[in-house]
């Protein structure tokens, strides 16, 4: 039987992962990183370049890359890049067939089978989008996973036997979420969740920027729109600094001229931790909403929480452990790399679904983190008021779960009834998302108060089916939400899965050559004159190279390259050092 891998589909980051023999364990891209950007460009020649190589670009060519698409899935959101345009969805698709060309190379053989991890919060239509980025990449997508969830998974893959009530804290590069979780006689039951899909590291960094621009004297949003590559250039100057505040009390941030470059007379800025969580703080606050709303579902006051866990790269910083601490009156555990844990998870949860004998015993629980249910109308003294909506399956309900509600008819031979489906907490419709709408008919002609039946059905990947049944003649209606969906429908995800066939993108064996390009052209532009042309003719070298196709030849001046911007790229920083995956 082929493999089945779990991916964290993540917001900055991405990763895949296996459940060997010892447990799950990382799957290297073709660069041997555990993690890959989830960046996405296209080069001048069309070609379109994932990962590392994306994410060099992007700080020379932001017009020609995109980033942070996992916060619009679902949308009818459109990135132009050089001559194509994509959804979210093809962005997606993208980085995940380049996680699964990397599976293929590790296993040697296909890989079509996958768990794809989201936000706990991610709405109906986002799990769709998700579910529709698995298949453009061409994957059967098995199980799409919340993210909390797989990482209690990875944290009580050895640990079932050990009852307790554990809270995991998820804050990524673009998204938060928290799941309460509790464990016992071989069962990992999720509880509660709660969250939010914008909120995240990417939020600290952009923030940053802004007030280094402020104190220069300019608005980050005309910045963005007039010299879009200054803003490029300084947001990746200021993830750097944000890193080093994790461990250092102040950091420098190089602020490029308007065309992106660092002149002799490049103006520095020095920025202490305590400015940075200055700053942060009003959006860190935010947090801390979810966070009650997920122990008062579960009737949990915050001192039964027997141990809090930190999930996502945005977790490293001081000021995010502290409030952690804080809330809880203990401090938080990190024993699995925050980055790493959702992919570990995601496998573990693959291997449930593939029956791996390692995981036999694990029996896991997930619920559905929102409320949903229909706009219904009430009589205020004799006058009905529509606009009101009414519950058929509660959040934090353990799916999968199948829920039915009988609603009536307002008028006498009324034969139709117009059900709309919404998601979310408020008591009227108008404040939660409308997920569809259709129309009952065949209501056969009578009194007020002819009864419909009306099923939500709730599957473990978070995707909703409601079913209208009339009472008198039994008459079905089954309805799979898709009429007010946005994103990709059926024929545009099938003609998305066909183009990937055609796209040209660069070979698996080729991220390397790619990267170390991009990397040296955003390099060259850094440098003085008598060092630009040494790194001039190493190009230079590497590219006739790469023109002869000879393996030796491509090595050598390869690895000559490599070690030039080893010493020569002041802004690069280990793979080990990378932060905000999801």
């Amino acid at each position: 039987m082929d493999p089945i891998i779990g991916i964290d589909l993540g917001t900055t980051n991405s990763a895949a992962a296996h459940l060997g023999p010892d447990g799950p364990e990382i799957i290297p891209n073709a660069l041997g990183g555990r993690l890959t950007p989830s960046v996405v460009g296209v080069d001048d020649a069309g070609t379109v370049l994932v990962g590392a190589a994306a994410k060099e670009l992007q700080v020379l060519r932001p017009d020609r890359c995109a980033a942070l698409f996992k916060r619009h899935m679902g949308t009818d959101r459109r990135y132009e890049l050089g001559k194509k345009t994509f959804t979210p969805e093809e962005l997606s698709g993208l980085v995940l067939r380049s996680l699964k060309d990397d599976a293929e190379a590790f296993f040697k053989r296909p890989v079509t089978r996958a768990v794809i991890t989201c936000p706990a919060y991610f709405n109906d239509r986002q799990r769709k989008a998700t579910l529709a980025a698995g298949r453009i990449a061409g994957l059967t997508v098995e199980r799409i996973l919340n993210e909390p969830t797989a990482a209690a998974i990875a944290y009580g893959f050895h640990e079932t036997r050990t009852d307790r009530t554990f809270l995991v804290f998820d804050l990524g590069g673009g998204t938060f979420d928290v799941s309460v979780v509790q464990v016992f006689d071989g069962t990992l039951e999720v509880r509660a969740s709660a969250g939010e899909t914008s909120l995240g590291g990417e939020d600290f960094t952009r923030t940053m920027a802004a007030r280094v621009l402020e104190g220069l004297g300019q608005s980050f949003e005309r910045a963005e729109a007039v010299t879009p590559l200054l803003v490029s250039r300084l947001v990746q100057q200021c993830e750097l600094a944000k890193r080093r505040l994790s461990k250092d009390d102040a950091a420098a941030v190089r602020v490029p001229d308007a065309a992106g470059e660092y002149g002799a007379k490049a103006a520095e800025v020095t920025i202490t931790r305590q400015q940075l969580e200055g700053w942060v703080n009003p959006t860190l606050a935010r947090c801390e909403l979810p966070i009650r709303r997920a122990l008062a579902d579960t009737r949990l006051a915050r001192d039964q929480i027997d141990e809090v866990i930190l999930v996502g790269g945005a977790t490293r910083m001081p000021v995010v452990v502290r409030l952690v601490a804080d809330l809880f009156g203990k401090p938080p555990q990190g024993r699995l790399n925050p980055d790493e844990v959702v992919a570990l998870g995601a496998a573990v949860q693959a291997g449930l679904v593939g029956r791996a004998g390692a995981v036999d015993d694990l029996v896991v629980t997930d619920v559905s983190p929102f409320t949903l249910g229909v706009e219904v109308s009430k009589r205020f003294g004799g006058d009905f008021q529509d606009g009101y909506f009414d519950p058929v399956i509660d959040r934090n309900t353990t799916i999968p779960t199948s829920r039915v509600k009988r609603y009536s008819t307002l008028h006498p031979n009324q034969t139709i009834i117009s059900l709309k489906v919404y998601q979310g907490e408020s008591r009227r419709v108008g404040e939660n998302l409308l997920l569809g709408e259709f129309d009952v008919k065949g209501i056969p002609p009578g009194p007020v108060g002819q009864g419909v039946d009306v099923r939500f059905t709730y599957d473990l990947n978070g995707v909703l089916e409601v079913e209208a049944t009339v009472v008198a003649t039994k008459q079905k209606v089954t309805h799979v939400i898709t009429k007010h969906a946005q994103g990709l429908n059926e024929q545009q995800v099938r003609a998305a899965v066909r183009a990937m066939e055609t796209l040209k993108s660069h070979p698996r064996e080729d991220a390397e050559n790619r990267f170390l390009l991009a990397r040296a052209e955003r390099v060259f532009k850094e440098l003085p004159a008598d060092l630009r042309r040494l790194l001039s003719e190493l190009l230079d070298g590497f590219e006739a190279a790469l023109e002869s196709q000879e393996p030796a030849a491509i090595e050598a001046n390869r690895e000559g390259l490599r070690q030039f911007l080893s010493r020569h790229d002041p802004d690069h920083e280990a793979e080990g050092d990378a932060e905000d995956a999801e």
